[in-house]
Parts: structure tokens; C-alpha cells; sequence
């Protein structure tokens, strides 16, 4: 097949949150940029099956990207949601214990919490209680920083001061080849037309699918061609009325921060999402999960109504350590950690990828000079 072929100065691949950040900023920087992406909107991957909850930054490992990027992007987040409009609100959350054994690990968390900055209130029960009637708490932590936000109101607004800047958004655009060498970054685009774009800088913001391109990029050492692991998150909504206007958290578990209550900005409330590691990307919600979110639940909220439940979407967390690893931190791979001038990867952005996405242009903005 004869493709066409073009000269463009920046090429970011992937039209998610992140994606559209990193764009946007490259964009007012004065780079002329073409953001390219394989669905037929924006948006659409990782960052439509999230619970969009801005998070404070409590949980991460000091000086990780992870913690520095959350609680930067964090106060990025809220200051442009108040000047640009985009709906969101302060709600805070309770991070509850049950029982006096998961009491104790509270004040692991508070200090971990500290260590990057994040102020939390560690409570009795009881103070819990008084400010959530119905929930079954031994102790708790109260975080003030954490949030909500419209993901689709902040893409939107983001999209739209990428485009003020000059820069262009392409659908059904997959990039099906790469190769970089000393003259810049061939890019083979498949879609309706396809074209070779010769790009100076490129960034692979492609969620999900970002190893993967890596795979078959001629000019890229394998080092900097990560393996990746699935793990699908499922969530439940609740029909109907509930006593909630904070989010809750029970204590993180493996792979998560186990089965929570979040609300959105209507005040539904709906419950995930859990872990579940698979092979394959698949987003099938099995009824039959709703049995374990049922027994979750009620070991901190007892008068939960199980006939409310109702299965919502499913997530996957693009994970750069499998179930037996413990913890993975973004990989922001840019010239210094691979070689190859004017090209960026982003890898694993799970949570708090939509919290620290700002925090993350910035970054990559910087990695690309």
C-alpha cells in the first residue's frame, strides 16, 4: 500500500486525559502539535472507566512520581477546574477501620500521608459515626483534599485550549509502525486516508495500548519496551436514594484501594472498583462479582439495601507489575533513559493518572526540553 506522507513537528499518541494534558501543554509552549487517536472520539479508553476522583496523594511511596505527580496535579487540578469552569467538588473522604486490628494500620497511612505532604485527621469511631450515621467504624482517617471532577468536562475544556493553541486532533488514526533514527520519528497511521508522518517529537500517550506500540518500534532498545499486566476493576451503582455526601474508602488491599463508595456530581453513588488480573482486555462485568462487593460493603455499612446493586461499566488498570510485585510507579521514559531524541513513553498511568495529569504535562514537557 502507498501511503502519503507528511512533516509535523510534535505527534502525541493517545487522546485520553493524559494524552490531551500533555498536548495542551506542548501546544502553548508554541510546538506545533497533532494529537493522534484510534477511537472515533476522545476520551474513550482508560479514562472513561475510572471513578473520577481527584485523589490527595495518600497512599504512594515518598518521592515516587506517583506521590509527587498526585499531590502537584492535585493543586494544578482544582485551580484549573475554578478558573476554567469545569464541574467538580471538594468532598473528602473517610478511610474507615472495622475492627481494632485494621485500626492499627491507620497511623501507617497517616504517616505515609505526611511524608508526601497530605494532611489527614486521624478519628475515633465514633467521630466517624457522628458524621456518617449509618457507617460501622472502629476508627478512621478524614482526607479534606480529596475530590470529584467531570473527566469529560475537563477533556473538553482541555481539547478545546489545545486547539486555541494551534494544535489538531485526529480520530480513527491508529499508529501502526514506528521507527526512529537520527532524522526524527516515522510514524505509519492507518485509518480512513492513511499517511508516513516524519515527526521531530513524539509521545506515546496511549494508555493501555502504549507497550504495545513499543513492541515493533525499530530505533527503541528492548529496555525501553516494558511488559504489562491487566488488572480489570468492576463497579456496581446503587439505585435510588443513600445517606452519603463524603466518598469511602475501607483500607487499600493488593492491586487497589479496595471495594469504595464514590459518588458522582449528581450524588449517585456506585461501589469498585475490585481486582481482578486478566490476559486479555475485556470489559465484561459479571453479576457474580456483586456477591463479594455485598459482603465488602457491609462489614462497614450493614444496612446496605443488596437489590439496589446494580453492575455498571468495568476499568482496567494498565499495571507495570504483576499481582506478586507490590508496587509499580509511572515510567516516564524520555531521550536520558532510552537514547533517542525528541520521544517520550508513558507507561502504567493507572491511578492517580487523572489526578496528576496536569503534573504530568509539565514533566514531559520538561523531558522534551
Amino acid at each position: 500500500m502507498s501511503y502519503e506522507s507528511y512533516k509535523v513537528q510534535t505527534v502525541v499518541v493517545g487522546a485520553g486525559v493524559v494524552g490531551l494534558a500533555v498536548a495542551r501543554a506542548l501546544a502553548q509552549s508554541g510546538r506545533d502539535v497533532l494529537v493522534l487517536e484510534a477511537g472515533a472520539r476522545f476520551g474513550e479508553g482508560i479514562s472513561s472507566r475510572n471513578s473520577e476522583v481527584i485523589h490527595a496523594g495518600i497512599y504512594y511511596p515518598r518521592d515516587s512520581l506517583k506521590a509527587s505527580f498526585c499531590v502537584r496535579g492535585r493543586e494544578l487540578l482544582y485551580e484549573y477546574c475554578v478558573t476554567r469552569k469545569v464541574e467538580h467538588r471538594k468532598c473528602g473522604k473517610w478511610i474507615v477501620a472495622t475492627d481494632d486490628r485494621q485500626a492499627s494500620r491507620l497511623e501507617a497511612i497517616c504517616r505515609q500521608a505526611e511524608g508526601n505532604g497530605v494532611s489527614l485527621q486521624q478519628v475515633t469511631g465514633d467521630a466517624v459515626n457522628a458524621q456518617c450515621l449509618d457507617i460501622r467504624a472502629f476508627a478512621g482517617l478524614w482526607s479534606p483534599e480529596t475530590g470529584i471532577i467531570d473527566s469529560h468536562g475537563l477533556m473538553l475544556s482541555m481539547l478545546g485550549e489545545l486547539e486555541d493553541a494551534g494544535g489538531q486532533l485526529v480520530l480513527n488514526s491508529p499508529v501502526l509502525a514506528a521507527d526512529s533514527s537520527p532524522d526524527g520519528h516515522r510514524l505509519t497511521v492507518g485509518g480512513d486516508a492513511p499517511v508516513t508522518l516524519m515527526a521531530s517529537e513524539v509521545v506515546n500517550a496511549a494508555g493501555l495500548g502504549a507497550p504495545g506500540l513499543t513492541q515493533g518500534w525499530s530505533g527503541l532498545p528492548d529496555s525501553a519496551k516494558p511488559e504489562q499486566w491487566l488488572a480489570r476493576g468492576v463497579y456496581f451503582s446503587y439505585s435510588g436514594k443513600h445517606p452519603f455526601n463524603q466518598l469511602i474508602y475501607p483500607l487499600p488491599e493488593p492491586g487497589g484501594l479496595g471495594v469504595h463508595l464514590t459518588l458522582d456530581l449528581a450524588g449517585q453513588a456506585r461501589f469498585g472498583p475490585d481486582v481482578e488480573w486478566i490476559e486479555t482486555e475485556n470489559y465484561t462485568v459479571d453479576p457474580n462479582r456483586m456477591q463479594a462487593f455485598v459482603e465488602g460493603i457491609r462489614q462497614w455499612w450493614p444496612s446496605l439495601d443488596a437489590s439496589r446493586l446494580q453492575p455498571a461499566y468495568a476499568g482496567i488498570r494498565p499495571k507495570l507489575a504483576g499481582p506478586e510485585d507490590g508496587f509499580a510507579d509511572f515510567r516516564i521514559d524520555g531521550p536520558e533513559d532510552h537514547g533517542v531524541s525528541g520521544l517520550v513513553h508513558l507507561f502504567g498511568i493507572e491511578s492517580p493518572g487523572l489526578t496528576s495529569c496536569l503534573a504530568i504535562a509539565d514533566f514531559v514537557k520538561q523531558k522534551l526540553g
